[in-house]
């Protein structure tokens, strides 16, 4: 029997191991007796039967020849000796037959040797003698031949053969009992076959209830009371070494995870601690907030109050005493009223910076196009002093707040015409393509460009890169731009690859429709073409660039919407009265009240 040192693997093989050999020696055995059976069964089909046949027609063909000998004598006639010669043929055939089928049976042999003794003692002392002598002398001397000891002598004969037949018989019964007896075994051995198996399944259940069912039975219930919360129960295994080291490994993970929700425990009382140190602060960034809100209130009313007093007064001294004072005091004048005018744009120009993504109007579909009508109307006066030509291709519907792109556009608008190069007319493109789910929008011109190292500078709030006598502004234009852009979900940067002027490009969130739209067409142009084709609503990204020779004016009020892919805004020969088109918010206002 294996010890209890033994592991459930090598108890089950061994278990296996033993039923194996058994039934692996059962089957040969079978195997053996199968095989004598069917030699049995085929030593009575094939030998015995057919030898109780040979005897039979052997005893026929001697009765045919002492049948054909008797006519013979009666009549004297030939033709009765047929069954005579016809027998004897028939004889020699049978013997021969039946010393092939008794190889294995000395009795039978024995006993055919005897009939033919007896038959061939017959045919030289009787039939012969009578045949010869009816021939001779007629039927008289045939049949005085004919006598009891004749008659003797074919009894002698008919005895041999029912010998014969008895030995055969015999033989038959021997064959028959074999057949039996080698049957009964081979149920026999099925059935010990069948006991084996029997005895070993219940054997093999009995095991795996003791060994494998009892044990992961009571590991299971310890698993349940520690999943019950009771992670400081131990878990203790039995049976097998297999599931001692299972037991050993889960108390080990027991372990790791008590250990665990101690941290995790510890844990959620800092989480709670710092929770309650930012509820604290977010009370805070309310009363910041609300500060702020206070501020902004402040910043558009009360601040430009003074400074509106300031500018308004300094203007009338200049139009009053402009000429009457020396040189110096209409310079004095002149940047008073400079400074007060650029402090008004740059509060303006930050209470809209910090506005932002405050207030909301909340995200609806803005057609860009109708944008860009609103924005050509808003820098109409810049574009007109500086000769500027402005241009958009056919753009997207996105989802946005249009207030906020709206100023976003302008900022981009008003930059490219305000850093435009002497002596150049400026000309603003603005064109649109979809990449990767997203709108690429460019805003395109030609002016001074911006060097490589300054481009993500740019983007900083108060960071200028000319002095404000070059080219005048508060230097929170493109600060806005990137907040309005990111507030959208999108990104901001300057195409550092363009060979004239500068690019400034941003993305925004394309709608689903307009994707499956462009995929949907896409795969349409592949299936007619079968090539990849060059219409940039399917080709790689989608492009709403467009000729710009070819668009068509916008009059004062916005763009003309049935016209051509581009659309264009150009006012000429007006100077611009205030100098600089709004700052750098393009000359959008905004107040708290």
């Amino acid at each position: 029997m294996p010890t209890n040192g033994w592991t459930l693997r090598r108890r089950v093989v061994a278990m296996l191991a033993v039923v194996g050999v058994l039934l692996v020696a059962l089957a040969g055995a079978e195997a053996v007796v199968a095989s004598q059976n069917r030699q049995y069964t085929d030593a009575a089909l094939t030998e015995t039967g057919p030898l109780r046949v040979h005897g039979q027609e052997l005893l026929s063909v001697m009765l045919d020849q002492e049948t054909g000998v008797r006519g013979y004598a009666v009549s004297g006639d030939r033709a009765d000796l047929v069954p005579y010669e016809e027998g004897v043929r028939q004889e020699r055939d049978i013997v021969a037959a039946i010393n092939l089928l008794i190889d294995d049976y000395p009795g039978i042999a024995q006993e055919l040797r005897l009939v033919e003794e007896r038959a061939e003692q017959w045919r030289s002392t009787v039939a012969e003698p009578v045949i010869n002598a009816t021939t001779a002398n007629g039927p008289a001397a045939g049949q005085a031949l004919l006598n009891d000891q004749a008659r003797q002598q074919f009894d002698g004969i008919r005895s041999a053969i029912e010998a014969l037949q008895a030995e055969i018989l015999t033989a038959r019964d021997r064959v028959v009992t074999e057949i039996e007896r080698t049957g009964d075994l081979l149920v026999l051995l099925l059935i010990v076959a069948a006991v084996v198996v029997v005895l070993a399944g219940t054997v093999l259940l009995l095991s795996l209830e003791k060994m494998v069912v009892r044990p992961l039975t009571s590991l299971a219930g310890q698993v349940r009371e520690v999943a019950d919360g009771d992670y400081r129960h131990r878990i203790a295994g039995e049976g097998p070494p297999e599931f001692l080291a299972l037991a050993e490994d889960v108390d080990s993970m027991r372990q790791k995870i008590a250990r665990e929700l101690d941290e995790v425990r510890e844990a959620r009382e800092r989480i709670e601690w710092v929770n309650s140190q930012l509820q604290k602060q977010a009370e805070e960034l309310v009363r910041s907030n609300r500060d702020l809100e206070q501020f902004a209130y402040v910043a558009s009313h009360d601040l430009q109050e003074p400074l509106r007093k300031v500018a308004s007064f300094c203007q009338l001294l200049q139009r009053r005493y402009a000429g009457q004072l020396d040189e110096r005091a209409d310079q004095y004048i002149a940047f008073a009223v400079d400074g007060a005018q650029r402090m008004q744009r740059l509060i303006n120009d930050l209470l809209a910076f910090s506005r932002i993504g405050r207030l909301t109007t909340g995200f609806t579909d803005v057609d860009l196009n109708r944008v860009m009508a609103e924005v050509a109307g808003q820098t109409e006066a810049g574009r007109q002093y500086a000769d500027a030509e402005l241009t958009w291709s056919e753009l997207p519907v996105i989802r946005g707040e249009e207030p906020l792109l709206t100023n976003l556009l302008v900022n981009l608008v008003s930059n490219s015409v305000k850093f435009r190069r002497p002596d150049v007319p400026p000309k603003v493109h603005v064109s649109a393509r979809l990449v990767d789910g997203e709108w690429e929008i460019s805003c395109q011109d030609n002016g001074i460009g911006i060097e490589p190292e300054f481009a993500d500078k740019i983007f900083v709030i108060f960071q200028r890169l000319h002095s404000k006598d070059a080219y005048p502004g508060t230097g929170i234009g493109l600060a806005i731009v990137k907040k309005i852009v990111e507030y959208h979900g999108g990104r901001v940067w300057v195409d550092t690859g363009t060979p004239e002027g500068t690019a400034i490009r941003f993305t925004l969130p394309a709608r689903d429709e307009d994707v499956e739209a462009a995929v949907a067409a896409e795969a349409a142009e592949d299936a007619a073409t079968g090539e990849d084709a060059a219409d940039p609503a399917t080709d790689g990204p989608v492009d709403a660039d467009a000729d710009a020779a070819t668009g068509a004016a916008v009059d004062d009020g916005g763009a003309d919407r049935s016209g051509p892919a581009v659309r264009q805004a150009r006012r000429q020969d007006t100077p611009d009265p205030a100098g600089e088109p709004g700052g750098g918010t393009g000359g959008t206002k905004e107040t708290v009240g």
